[in-house]
């Protein structure tokens, strides 16, 4: 009996904590999310077994010595995992319907201002005494808005990297919700005309363009901006190996055995900061909701952007291609193609909805840059 007592004193049962077990609940519906609703499968898979390895008690995988705690310093606290990904999201991304159509870089743009006002409204709502943020974790969490995993992770690592866990699995989730929360937003906005309207065919966009496009893009923004050019560096390197045509096993390789491994390890790291005395706080909840109104807020300005471009003379585009501005890719478009063909069956929106959605991608990469200069 004094042995099975003093193994039942020892097992993780006898030394679990309320905490504990909340959030190993929180990480199975994370993993049910990603492998039955097929949420954002790749990163919320590895967050969620991350999260459950870190609440095991009595295991220190997640603290100290342990695996996933060496994981996180070396690929989260560096910023290394979330360079190499946009690494190969550059060596992933077309520019053509960008550049066919120029103009839709306005569009993605004004999805950014998602961003800036829920970072101006969590400084009030702290000042008002309904919140506690300093200005890095106001900056941190306001990147949400961009849905964009992988500059979340990095913002969040640079400014506020005891907020990650929450900052990460708020950005994956609302970028898995997309075709959930997208939708709504969009029809409030347009009228049924504006659904209908068909845009014409892109025109093809050479080589040489789409080659120079990359460096031309480095160069300027980067020396404009030099806390955005670590991101931007690695974005543009991967979309001109991607487009230069010399070195195609090297795009290959970035496009997928190396984004897929360091896509394993930066979930794994991230999921190891969903520990209970972490997570289940009342900042938790406040960041779930400022991200949730930092991407509602950044649909609706795509949208209205593209209302507004419509009042000046030219050809009318979509304003559903508005919401697009968000940088999930390709997500997004996906959702306004569906969305426009529900209202026109001959509406093929997505090559259109691209070019926003790459311009958001830059955009949210500019903005992640003006937050860790002027918060940093």
């Amino acid at each position: 009996m004094a042995l099975i007592l003093q193994l039942w004193e020892v097992s993780g049962f006898a030394q679990l904590s309320l905490g504990q077990l909340v959030m190993i609940g929180i990480c199975l519906g994370l993993l049910y999310l990603a492998v039955v609703k097929q949420f954002e499968p790749l990163l919320l898979v590895t967050i969620g077994f991350g999260g459950l390895l870190s609440n095991i008690p009595g295991v220190e995988i997640a603290s100290g010595d342990g695996l996933l705690h060496l994981v996180y310093m070396v690929g989260i606290e560096s910023g290394l995992f979330p360079l190499i990904i946009f690494m190969g999201v550059g060596a992933l991304t077309d520019f053509s319907p960008l550049l066919a159509n120029p103009k839709t870089v306005f569009l993605g743009a004004a999805a950014q201002f998602g961003i800036f006002a829920t970072l101006l409204g969590a400084v009030a709502f702290t000042s008002a005494g309904f919140m506690d943020f300093s200005i890095q974790e106001a900056a941190a969490i306001a990147i949400i808005g961009g849905a964009d995993g992988p500059t979340a992770i990095y913002v969040a690592g640079q400014l506020a990297p005891h907020l990650l866990g929450a900052i990460a699995v708020a950005a994956y989730s609302y970028m898995a919700l997309v075709p959930i929360i997208q939708p709504p937003i969009m029809r409030l906005l347009t009228t049924e005309n504006e659904r209908r309207i068909e845009m014409l065919q892109l025109r093809e966009v050479s080589q040489t363009e789409r080659m120079l496009f990359p460096l031309l893009l480095l160069l300027l923004i980067a020396l404009l901006l030099p806390t955005a050019a670590p991101l931007l560096g690695m974005f543009c390197f991967g979309n001109f190996i991607r487009e230069c045509g010399v070195v195609d096993r090297l795009s290959e390789t970035t496009q997928t055995q190396l984004i897929n491994i360091v896509t394993i390890f930066l979930g794994l790291a991230v999921g190891s900061k969903l520990s209970a005395d972490a997570f289940l706080t009342l900042d938790t909840l406040s960041i779930l909701l400022l991200g949730a109104v930092a991407f509602g807020i950044g649909t609706a300005s795509g949208v209205l952007m593209a209302k507004a471009m419509n009042l000046l003379p030219g050809t009318p585009i979509n304003p559903l291609i508005g919401a697009a501005g968000v940088s999930a890719v390709p997500m997004a478009a996906r959702v306004v193609n569906r969305v426009g063909q529900e209202a026109n069956h001959q509406n093929f929106l997505l090559m259109h909805a691209m070019g926003p959605n790459v311009a958001g991608v830059i955009g949210s990469v500019v903005a992640a840059g003006i937050m860790i200069m002027f918060a940093g």
